[in-house]
């Protein structure tokens, strides 16, 4: 995605919103907002009063058709301000997916078909083509390349310019539609129809075609139901309430009390927030497959974070030479620099770098006609046999300890020591021998990345427990997870043990997140409440996942639970803040409608409103008003600190409990200061 920002009240989005927010009083689509549909539907029965007051039955009130003008023009206004703040948030989603859409173009594919190639129209590629894709052409649709290697510019995908390279076999052959090719040739085979690239989704999810209510937004909108129909049932029973004291309530004051007492604010305001918790993920780069995902950031208890790439560079680099007894040190780096000129990896480079500067150089006539013994998972060894019959390896202590023994040499007995001591300082052994003989040791060492420590050490505030997975030995992890300050860690872990640490966490009633790029993270990323992918990983770990990182930075997902935190703390302080306004328009609407009845009743009159009237209708302009107003808080959030849930709580109960009783008897009062005079002067009182 694209990282140009997209602004919250550009003219464009503004305008746009004005337009949907008016096509939204349709009955079909507010019905899905019952708090908003019945304000609706008390415009309606309002405007119809103001049309023939004795609709319901006769009136003598002279001045009751402008009354109910009045109150019909403020509930259309009220609807119009709720539909407007959804309207914003989808706004800046839609603003988005236009900016994608440029980026979707119409395409050519090279299709491979009985070894020929033929030019075909990208959107008749069905899953399992395979199409050819030279450098400067556009990669028709999402697909694994099975053949090649190329750098690949997704700067439409991710905003990055820098390219990336992908090639046939591991982690990094997943390749993206609508992303192109820079350099060199790949084949690619197609892993999805017509419609359901990456680049569809993302399109369908940020402009809010694909979001669904997550399970506590129908929670809470369900106890929003549930006031609204407790308090229709109190309105109905005050007419007749009214009637025995003496008072006959006109329908379009119960319908104005109806609409302030209800839930109106966080009504209106509901599906705004949860669509800007997912624009707010997504200009982290991150792509939501849902908003239950992200909702579910703000409940994880446990963060499961693989060592190297995500809490280390990744890149163990040569730090120093450390000799065994009775060996030179010079001999050591000789013959590790030897096993090295050959080994293209950043650990070899590394220690030839190393060599060079201490002074030695390699002859490189010692390695004409050389061996070079690559790497191998089984024996976990490298090395280089020479032309003398000479063989050096360099590799894990086991491996290489059962290398000379089998070539009937002795280990070192302080071998150990030197291997135990890098491994406590977090660093890993790489031991070098030549022919039957140990020659020392090469520390290389995996640096843990700048600030990681101070944001774990935030996350710990927030309650939540971080567990590092690495294949290192358990003194090399211990080493790493004290510098990081992670909480627990898995030495040695495989796969299937990540999956098992993810439920035993779960077994706990605890929410798991994790971050991946392989095939073999799939599997866990499947089995985790929030998995988060890198977009450079395999298409079978983005299609486990439930998130996207498009930047393929793996520590994102600390950011992704402070925004999921922080939606649902939005919610509930905004909830808070529209059931606690409820008590300030009970003491404005309440007296003013019984005072004149019940004298005693003004005492609850403490605001010392103008009129009834005033009263009725200041509280029903505050009521309308207030939406828009909080429409910033919706977008942006409130914003979260990390401290125990306790004292979080209590602020905000202060701030928008407390303080959404104090706001509006303050607002409530400036309004009927600024609207009595004018219902006055039209002899409304």
């Amino acid at each position: 995605m694209s990282k140009t920002k997209v602004k919250t009240f550009s003219k464009e989005i503004l305008k746009q919103a004005i337009i949907d927010s008016l096509k939204k009083f349709n009955p079909k689509f507010l019905i899905k907002n019952p708090v908003i549909f019945v304000v609706e539907i008390g415009f309606v029965l309002t405007l119809l009063l103001t049309i023939n007051p004795n609709l319901f039955g006769k009136v003598e009130d002279t001045d009751i058709r402008l009354y109910n003008g009045i109150i019909s023009f403020i509930l259309f206004i009220t609807v119009a301000f709720a539909n407007f703040a959804e309207s914003i948030a989808e706004g800046r989603g839609k603003a988005q997916a236009d900016t994608l859409k440029k980026t979707r173009q119409h395409t050519k594919a090279n299709l491979l078909r009985n070894g020929k190639i033929e030019v075909v129209d990208a959107g008749v590629l069905k899953k399992g083509d395979i199409v050819v894709v030279n450098t400067g052409e556009l990669i028709p649709n999402d697909g694994t390349v099975i053949e090649g290697i190329a750098s690949v510019d997704e700067s439409a995908i991710t905003g990055e310019s820098a390219p990336v390279v992908k090639e046939a076999g591991g982690d990094f052959s997943s390749v993206t539609g609508g992303t192109r090719v820079v350099s060199d040739k790949i084949t690619v085979e197609i892993s999805v129809s017509a419609g359901e690239s990456f680049l569809d989704k993302m399109i369908n999810l940020v402009e809010g075609a694909e979001r669904q209510k997550t399970p506590n937004e129908i929670a809470l909108n369900t106890l929003l139901v549930g006031l609204t129909i407790i308090f229709l049932y109190v309105i109905v029973t005050l007419f007749p309430l009214g009637v025995y004291v003496g008072v006959k309530l006109p329908l379009s004051t119960l319908i104005a009390l109806l609409v302030c007492l209800i839930p109106t604010t966080i009504g209106g305001l509901l599906s705004a927030i949860g669509i800007a918790g997912m624009d707010r993920v997504n200009k982290f780069n991150v792509l939501a497959m849902s908003g239950k995902a992200v909702e579910n950031c703000g409940d994880i208890n446990t963060i499961i974070l693989d060592k190297t790439g995500t809490i280390t560079y990744g890149n163990r680099l040569a730090s120093d030479f450390y000799s065994v007894k009775n060996i030179s040190k010079d001999d050591l780096i000789k013959y590790a620099v030897l096993s090295s000129m050959e080994d293209l990896t950043p650990e070899g480079r590394s220690i030839v770098e190393l060599g060079k500067k201490m002074g030695f150089i390699i002859d490189k006539k010692l390695l004409k006609n050389a061996e070079v013994i690559e790497f191998s998972a089984q024996t976990k060894t490298s090395g280089i046999d020479l032309t003398d019959g000479t063989k050096i390896r360099k590799g894990a202590c086991s491996s290489i300890t059962k290398f000379v023994e089998n070539n009937n040499g002795k280990v070192p007995v302080d071998l150990k020591d030197i291997v135990d001591s890098i491994s406590k300082q977090g660093g890993t052994p790489l031991v070098v021998a030549a022919g039957n003989k140990v020659y020392g040791v090469i520390y290389l060492k995996d640096t843990v990345k700048a600030g990681l420590k101070e944001r774990f050490d935030k996350i710990r505030k927030m309650g939540i427990k971080t567990i590092m997975c690495t294949g290192d030995n358990p003194l090399t992890a211990e080493t790493i997870a004290r510098e990081a300050g992670i909480d627990e860690f898995i030495a040695e872990c495989t796969p299937e043990q990540k999956i098992e640490a993810i439920k035993k966490e779960q077994s706990m009633g605890k929410l798991v997140a994790m971050t991946g790029d392989g095939t073999n993270d799939a599997p866990a990323l499947a089995q985790a409440d929030v998995g988060i992918a890198m977009n450079s990983g395999t298409t079978a770990a983005k299609e486990a996942a439930n998130m996207v990182d498009l930047d393929s930075d793996p520590t994102k997902v600390l950011e992704v639970v402070e925004i999921g935190k922080q939606l649902l703390i939005t919610r509930g302080a905004l909830t808070t803040f529209s059931i606690a306004n409820d008590v300030s328009k009970y003491f404005a609407i309440i007296p003013a409608m019984f005072t004149v009845a019940i004298p005693q009743m003004e005492v609850l009159n403490i605001m010392h409103l103008s009129s009834p009237a005033s009263a009725i209708l200041s509280a029903l302009i505050f009521n309308a008003i207030i939406i828009p107003m909080l429409v910033p808080v919706a977008l942006k959030g409130v914003k979260y600190t990390p401290v125990r849930s306790e004292i979080l709580l209590l602020k905000n109960l202060t701030i928008y409990g407390l303080g959404g009783i104090i706001f509006p008897f303050i607002m409530i009062k400036l309004i009927d200061i600024l609207v009595s005079p004018m219902l006055m002067a039209v002899g409304i009182n």
